[in-house]
């Protein structure tokens, strides 16, 4: 007899709890990953509440949690006023157990381990045929309340994290010839003029093509500090002027926006299985066959009502089921702080690695270059070869162009003005400066111009390539009047970044294409112990494989596209390419404002989800062990034992969601009143 009611319990628990998996663990931003294309399809549906509207899921639940009230409501009147009521509540049970026995049929004979789903159906099917009526019926409440608790919850997270970047304005004003018309966003096309005064959200990708304006980009890139923007210059959707006027030309709108590009990565970022699921679940699972065999035993020792009690104590189901918020909350948290983490998994085993690994060209160093020494080789000053050097490089845009002026601007040089009509662009520019012809490039785009090069040009040319450093030349006339050397520029943030990951006791690793010297050199004044130089982009990933294999955990950081084979590779990799490589980027996580410091705040957020992971753990081992205790030294039932696990569930989801409340709460007391 016994026997049987565990088998038949197990068919019906097994629906229980498989059914309660399917809909709180699905409709968890879909981190429990499908068994079958049915599963699949199931996961692809959108969040329970989108703009008003209830999802299927979410209207099953409320479904069944209103037949749940009502069964508990007539068993309970049967109780106290009219016993004939309590059995109308009888058929509401018996339903709800054959969802249970559906998907723990499937839990047994399809996937074939007795896991979570068995212990529900145990549990449900003893109850309602051993008469525990009420315990039935509080137990299908407790079960779909924590259902549609879950998934709100799940819900809330998820569309913060998700459509605060999707929200843009529906009419926006278009300049048509001299007037100005407001008109749908659905209709702008590429080339169009949009114009966005101070207050509005600019709702387009784009360039300006006139105006100037401060605005606010923390949304998208996490910038503290307003940008100041002028006529040239990008400017992305779902960012804010605060001051100024601008017209913009449009390059991309709609689903082609950076914004909606990371809305979309986000809405993919969550449908992953977190490890703290997989060890929830393990957990469960393994504690299935022990639970039952534990309730066999107390069968004949305390007595039915006890043995169902018993299986109330399962272990690390509400840990599946609570991790997903701890994931989702702390990933918002890092959007907010322009951090973009494509693969939701990479947060967690950040707090894993021991091992960071630094692409140099691009990520230790900015891309504009800065001045060394000026060579002179026709007994011209420094002065008079970067001034003339700036002039031809003017109307360039390029870092070296820009490293040119600003240097020539620090020392407050007189720069003359080109003859806009001899401008020409190839191997290097060539201009008229008061009638003398000025050529600044490469040593190749000299002897295309037929220049002699003399022999202290090439010396210096040996000598800046052995140390990694970059040579312009200066003609002025038919002579090559001198060079200027360009070194890499170090990041302001790299030293303190790499000191604060050494204090992590963090290996870190420099890895470079350039030279021997100048890469030994950056290690050294980054106090770095371990550098590669002189690598190709594939044998990147060989270098990190071959640290993996002597058992580190690697973090690769790189400067996105030139470097996707090796962060492919690594076990965490992170692009500081920014918002405009975003759709290309092979990088699980994006620093959209490609801020070196961004790498040691990703390590304080991976430290706190790791402890918040183990605190969830705690709030779901503890309750199974009261309750075993409970049963056996306070003799506590069937009912109690349901009240104190769910207590454990409320427990677990606070737990999960505290980072948010204080990340919040943060926020509001350093907001201005």
């Amino acid at each position: 007899m016994v026997v049987g009611l565990v088998v038949a319990s197990i068919a019906l628990h097994t629906g229980a709890k498989s059914y309660f998996a399917r809909y709180r663990g699905r409709e968890f931003a879909q981190f429990l990953q499908p068994v079958n294309q049915t599963e699949r399809q199931l996961q692809e549906r959108p969040p329970a509440v989108v703009q008003g509207k209830v999802s299927h899921d979410a209207k099953e639940i409320n479904r069944k949690l209103a037949l749940s009230l009502s069964s508990l409501g007539l068993v309970t009147s049967g109780i106290i006023l009219y016993p004939p009521l309590a059995l109308l509540g009888i058929p509401g049970l018996v339903y709800l157990s054959l969802s249970f026995i559906q998907t723990g049929y499937h839990n047994v004979v399809k996937e074939r381990r007795v896991g979570i789903a068995v212990i529900d159906a145990v549990s449900a099917t003893l109850m309602l045929l051993l008469g525990y009526f009420f315990a039935d019926a509080l137990f299908f409440v407790l079960y779909y309340l924590s259902s549609k608790l879950l998934l709100k919850t799940q819900d809330s997270s998820k569309a913060n994290l998700v459509y605060r970047f999707g929200e843009q304005r529906r009419l926006i004003w278009v300049q048509q010839g001299d007037v100005e018309i407001e008109m749908p966003i659905e209709k702008l096309a590429v080339g169009d003029i949009v114009v966005v005064n101070a207050g509005e959200t600019i709702a387009v990708d784009g360039t300006i093509v006139d105006g100037f304006a401060s605005i606010d980009q923390r949304l998208l890139t996490g910038e503290s500090q307003p940008a100041e923007k002028g006529k040239g210059e990008a400017v992305f959707a779902s960012t804010t002027v605060l001051s100024g006027r601008l017209y913009i030309q449009v390059d991309h709108t709609g689903s082609e926006t950076v914004a909606a590009q990371i809305s979309d990565i986000l809405s993919r970022t969550v449908d992953f299985k977190s490890s703290g699921e997989w060890q929830g679940e393990h957990l469960a699972d393994k504690s299935a066959l022990p639970m039952l065999a534990l309730s066999a035993l107390t069968l004949p020792l305390l007595g039915p009502g006890s043995a169902v009690a018993i299986l109330n104590a399962y272990f690390g189901y509400n840990l599946r089921l609570i991790s997903p918020i701890s994931v989702l909350n702390f990933l918002s948290i890092a959007s907010q702080e322009g951090i973009l983490v494509k693969d939701g998994k990479a947060l967690e085993v950040l707090s894993q690695v021991d091992t960071i690994v630094f692409d140099k060209t691009g990520t230790l160093t900015l891309e504009q270059p800065h001045i060394g020494q000026i060579y002179t080789w026709h007994d011209m000053a420094e002065e008079e070869i970067l001034a003339y050097a700036a002039a031809a490089e003017s109307k360039q845009t390029h870092p070296i162009a820009r490293a040119i002026r600003q240097e020539a601007t620090a020392r407050e040089l007189l720069v003359p003005e080109i003859d806009q009509a001899s401008y020409e662009v190839g191997y290097g520019v060539k201009t008229s400066v008061a009638d003398r012809v000025i050529r600044v490039g490469s040593i190749r785009f000299m002897e295309m111009e037929g220049l002699a090069i003399p022999s202290r040009a090439s010396a210096t040319q040996t000598y800046c390539h052995e140390h990694g450093y970059a040579l312009v030349y200066v003609a002025i006339g038919d002579q090559l009047a001198g060079g200027i050397e360009l070194h890499a520029t170090i990041r302001p943030e790299a030293k303190r970044v790499i000191s604060d990951l050494r204090q992590r006791h963090m290996s870190v690793y420099i890895i470079s294409g350039d030279h021997e010297k100048p890469t030994q050199q950056l290690a050294q004044e980054l106090a770095v112990d371990h550098y590669f130089a002189e690598t190709l982009p594939e044998q990147k990933a060989d270098l990190i494989a071959q640290l993996q294999h002597e058992g580190r955990s690697v973090c690769f950081v790189g400067d996105g596209i030139n470097d996707a084979i090796a962060l492919t590779k690594a076990d965490v990799s992170i692009s500081l390419s920014g918002a405009s490589a975003l759709a290309l980027d092979a990088a699980q996580i994006i620093l959209l404002d490609a801020r070196l410091d961004q790498v040691t705040r990703l390590f304080e957020l991976a430290k706190h989800l790791d402890a918040n992971m183990k605190s969830n753990l705690i709030t779901t081992v503890i309750p199974g062990i009261a309750c075993i205790g409970g049963v056996y030294l306070l003799k506590f039932g069937v009912i109690a034992t349901e009240v104190l696990y769910n207590l454990g569930l409320v427990a677990g989801v606070t737990n999960a969601m505290l980072p948010a409340l204080k990340y919040e709460r943060q926020g509001l007391e350093s907001s201005p009143s």
